[in-house]
């Protein structure tokens, strides 16, 4: 968490934690240079959120309601997937989880939807 939050500072955003309406980790909002994250959130949640809305930060990405939203959403859905997963402990993990994605996450201390990610830009490499 905290070499996510010295990108943070390196890249000029601020990172608060608040309240958010339900269904909401985390929000970056690009015309203050802020990342919101919600303060109930578990640790590994939260270094999760953080690394996803730095992407958008990093890209200054303006909202997912626009049209370069969804391609802006993947983009920091696949980057996370990316940075927070190592291959050599994914496939230690897989092999002991028996490619439960549940407990793959469990073992990585990573959300669920990291793991889906990940294992998505696996699938697609092998099918290219």
């Amino acid at each position: 968490m905290n070499e996510l939050l010295m990108d943070a500072s390196r890249i000029g955003v601020r990172v608060e934690e608040r309240r958010l309406p339900s269904g909401l980790c985390g929000i970056y909002y690009e015309p203050a240079r802020l990342i919101i994250l919600d303060e109930s959130l578990p640790d590994f949640q939260r270094r999760c959120t953080l690394c996803h809305e730095l992407v958008h930060a990093r890209y200054r990405d303006i909202g997912c309601g626009t049209p370069y939203g969804a391609k802006a959403e993947r983009r920091a859905r696949r980057e996370t997937a990316l940075r927070l997963i190592n291959p050599l402990e994914y496939a230690s993990a897989e092999a002991i989880c028996d490619g439960d994605a549940y407990r793959i996450a469990c073992e990585l201390d990573v959300t669920l939807q990291v793991v889906r990610d990940y294992q998505d830009m696996l699938h697609d490499m092998v099918c290219a």
